[in-house]
């Protein structure tokens, strides 16, 4: 009865939603504060729900439940357990079970974390947010029902999950990247909320900011991981980017990024309104954008589930629905932003406006590279693809102005700056990193490509000036270093940190795509190639079992420099080719060896004639530091998040909005 009582729990979910998305909007605008008091339980009460029926699907999954059809087409009995937990998202039907949960657990904590909120705001927030779950459960319960049966001619036993899913990536990648997709939600409701209110403020952009940051830091998370996930299980020896569906989630990250910067600008200085709400629309449809992507069948991805019809278009005019319903509030609202200011062209508002012209530029980029190959072949002008030259070619240099742009922004003044001061402040740091971005990548790699030599230019030029900044912060305490270090915030921390893993990640891209090394070699055990420096000696082929496959295990030795007696080993890599018992499918392993300057990659490839084996080998120089900069961008969003003064001073100014606003309506 497990799955019966999981339906039970979407469709009494459905009815909540749909009376918490209307009953709770009426309430706000006609004053009844027994229909605005609705909200916060029923958020509460949506979630545990969700949260039942998500535990009944695993229920079914864990106990092998082949009547059901989703577990029967992912999972098997010889699946290990916690493999069969994660096939919960595994497939098309449970991901967007997944996407729901995860969205009513935004809205519980919403519900839970903003009780200084007015009523009338959290009633509205929470009503927009409602209205977001109807329609997902709607698509849930009408095309995408994972509760369905296969009573009562079932199989003995299920399909098994896809292997390229059958890795540690499933477990923590696709949960990670849902709560920074899905919590863009939040953002759009609260511009949504303060369109309908005419309630455009600094208070409103201080109770956006934290949910907005946190989900931006998920986001970055889930991407890395995901990239980091098909750099190791793919075997091809590169991370999987420009991937139509990779662009999918990479374009609300780029949206997002320009929202986190609008809403400071609009907290600290009251103006950016009106950028900061289309902002928060734009991250928000372009995920809706993402889950047609996906869910639709008309990209070609090993991202992509399976394609349905009737599915991409329930998407599309949901999509549509969403995006139309708030552009046109935005366009009818648009006296609530006020006069917009004119700035100086060297000041802080003035620079974080064209970090929000580039990063929105470089998501026009991205979109017209994804959707561009549709919409010829909608048009009848045949199947065109647009790789990577193109997004290379445009978003790359976007990149470095986007870099340029950063480190001059954390130095200017609100509203003025003296072009000479600011001059005297960077011409030290300007000539280091010239100096240094030319130099270094002929002393590390003997070669200079100028893509490489303008990256590492940028990224030092943001590490020098971040670092000088820091510094003289530091220096203003005047009562030691540390006295120093303890007087900066934690949100000013975390910005450093961020900026840092920009620069980072930037140097990491441009040295492993230009200096990496690939070998695809026809190899015999006993034999062995020298690759980027390093000996690889093929040692033999073992065939082992795992628990659901079994497999033909290479060894490799691993020698720094030409074969010599005394050279040391650097490591012993094991790459695999494994034959899953259930679905009869071959997937390659690689085996890899870590360190922060560089990975060694082997992948075994075909068995040839004669015992000989196809290789694949690769070194790549510093690609550990895409990822480092990934998680240090979100550890400098996570310690922003942390700032003391967005619980103290978001409670306190809270409190005094909410009399202001209590009495602008009296009056009115």
């Amino acid at each position: 009865m497990s799955p019966e009582f999981g339906h039970f729990c979407l469709a009494l979910a459905l009815t909540l939603a749909v009376g918490l998305s209307v009953l709770p909007l009426w309430g706000s605008f006609t004053g009844k504060q027994a229909y605005m008091s609705v909200a916060r339980p029923g958020a509460h009460l949506l979630s545990i729900l969700l949260v039942l029926s998500f535990c009944c699907l695993g229920w079914a999954f864990v106990h092998n439940d082949f009547t059901v059809k989703y577990v029967a087409l992912h999972s098997n009995s010889f699946l290990p357990l916690h493999y069969r937990i994660a096939a919960i998202w595994g497939g098309h039907e449970g991901s967007l079970l997944l996407w729901v949960t995860v969205l009513t657990g935004w809205m519980s904590a919403v519900a839970f974390f903003s009780k200084g909120l007015p009523l009338d705001v959290i009633a509205r927030v929470l009503s927009v947010m409602g209205f977001i779950t109807t329609g997902f459960l709607l698509f849930t319960l009408l095309t995408s029902n994972p509760f369905e049966r296969l009573l009562p001619d079932f199989p003995l036993d299920g399909k098994d999950l896809n292997p390229l899913l059958q890795d540690f990536g499933l477990v923590i990648h696709p949960p990670m990247l849902y709560m920074g997709y899905v919590g863009f939600s939040v953002a759009f409701a609260f511009a949504i909320a303060g369109l309908l209110g005419g309630r455009l403020d600094s208070a409103w952009a201080r109770w956006s900011r934290p949910w907005t940051t946190i989900a931006w830091c998920f986001l970055t998370l889930g991407i890395a991981l995901g990239s980091w996930w098909a750099y190791y299980e793919l075997g091809w020896g590169g991370w999987w980017f420009w991937d139509p569906v990779e662009n999918a989630s990479f374009m609300p990250w780029l949206t997002g990024t320009a929202l986190i910067h609008s809403l400071a600008v609009t907290e600290k200085r009251g103006v950016f309104k009106a950028w900061t709400v289309l902002l928060a629309i734009l991250a928000f449809s372009l995920s809706l954008l993402g889950t047609f992507l996906v869910r639709s069948g008309v990209l070609t991805s090993v991202h992509a589930f399976a394609s349905d019809p009737a599915r991409g278009l329930y998407i599309l005019l949901f999509l549509g629905v969403v995006i139309g319903g708030s552009l046109i509030l935005f366009a009818l609202r648009a006296h609530a932003f006020g006069t917009e200011q004119q700035y100086q062209p060297l000041s802080r508002e003035m620079l974080l406006l064209v970090n929000n012209v580039i990063l929105m530029g470089a998501t026009t980029v991205v979109l017209l590279g994804t959707l561009f190959p549709l919409i010829t072949e909608v048009l009848g002008q045949g199947k065109i693809s647009v790789g990577p030259p193109y997004f290379n070619t445009l978003f790359v240099p976007l990149s470095l102005f986007l870099m340029g742009a950063l480190g001059i922004g954390m130095l200017v003044h609100w509203k003025q700056h003296k072009p000479k001061v600011l001059w005297l402040q960077l011409r030290w740091v300007l000539l280091v990193s010239f100096l240094l971005g030319v130099g270094l990548p002929l002393i590390l790699y003997s070669e200079m490509k100028l893509a490489v030599v303008l990256t590492f230019i940028f990224s030092i030029w943001v590490l020098g000036v971040s670092a000088m900044d820091c510094f003289k912060k530091i220096r203003m305490a005047q009562k030691g270093y540390w006295a120093g270090v303890k007087r900066l915030s934690r949100s000013y921390k975390g910005m450093l940190c961020a900026h840092c893993g920009v620069a980072i990640a930037a140097i990491g891209i441009a040295v492993t795509s230009y200096y990496s090394i690939e070998k695809d070699i026809r190899m015999l055990p006993g034999e062995s190639v020298l690759v980027g420096g390093y000996r690889f000696d093929f040692i033999h082929v073992n065939a082992t079992q795992g628990a659901n496959y079994s497999a033909q295990s290479g060894l490799f030795k691993v020698y720094k420099g030409e074969k010599s007696v005394n050279i040391p080993l650097v490591a012993s890599l094991n790459p695999e080719k494994r034959q899953y018992w259930a679905s009869g499918s071959v997937m390659t392993e690689a085996a890899i060896d870590p360190k922060l300057t560089r990975d060694l990659y082997v992948a075994l490839g075909e068995p040839l004639e004669d015992g000989a084996w196809a290789v694949r080998i690769y070194v790549k120089p510093l690609v550990r530091w895409m990822w480092l900069g990934a998680v240090l961008m979100a550890l400098g969003g996570f310690m922003a998040l942390s700032d003391r003064r967005y619980r103290l001073s978001h409670r306190s100014k809270t409190v005094a909005a909410s009399k202001s606003n209590l009495s602008t309506q009296s009056a009115s």
